[in-house]
């Protein structure tokens, strides 16, 4: 459970509290709902990474959308309800080399302009996955009620793969950027679990391969 779930259920069952005693139990029953809510909002529960080349979901929620972007790279969209687990992770691991915050609009993250258009946090991650050098850019979206992107991590820090990146509040969106080394695994419609659901796998073929000096 993230800190900001006490403290936002915290204050609703003070409310509740006051409620209570001054005008009895059923008008206090909406702040109940609502701390139960903000409750089960901020759960953060253990993920199990699994093992491999792959690239991990970077968010709980529902793929709306694959498309394919510029120099043969996919994006992979992710749409967060607000019954979702919020917290982002990394979907490789390696080193953060650029963090930048947007400002823009805050149109329904479930938009297909809401990529570019709305307030965002955008990371990448450079790493060598299956021996192959590849870099990760993902993005962190504000959406309609969704108005406040948390990022705990800046250029230079060293990621496992899974690892807890930040998260945003009340529904939103990820969007997930795979260079063409990377086979998309997911399928628009698929629900997805951050940092144990596979979204891509390095391509046997993929170029670049590290080897060992001699």
């Amino acid at each position: 459970m993230l800190s900001y779930g006490f403290y936002y259920a915290g204050g609703l069952l003070v409310g509740a509290a006051i409620a209570t005693y001054l005008l009895g139990w059923t008008y206090a029953l909406p702040f109940y709902i609502l701390a139960a809510f903000c409750l089960n909002f901020f759960r953060d529960p253990e993920r199990q990474v699994p093992p491999g080349p792959v690239a991990v979901s970077p968010a709980d929620g529902k793929v709306i959308a694959i498309r394919p972007v510029a120099s043969g790279a996919s994006r992979v969209s992710i749409f967060l309800n607000v019954f979702d687990v919020h917290v982002n992770r990394t979907p490789i691991p390696g080193k953060v080399t650029c963090v930048s915050y947007k400002k823009g609009q805050f149109l329904a993250a479930n938009k297909e302009e809401a990529s570019d258009a709305n307030e965002q946090s955008i990371l990448t991650v450079e790493g060598v996955v299956g021996g192959v050098h590849t870099t990760v850019m993902f993005k962190q979206i504000a959406g309609l009620i969704a108005r406040r992107i948390i990022c705990y991590k800046k250029p230079g820090d060293i990621l496992e793969a899974g690892e807890r990146i930040g998260l945003i509040k009340f529904g939103s969106r990820v969007d997930v950027f795979l260079g063409p080394e990377w086979e998309i695994t997911v399928h628009a419609g698929d629900r997805v679990s951050a940092g144990s659901s596979i979204i891509a796998r390095i391509r046997e073929t993929a170029e670049n391969v590290v080897t060992e000096a001699v």
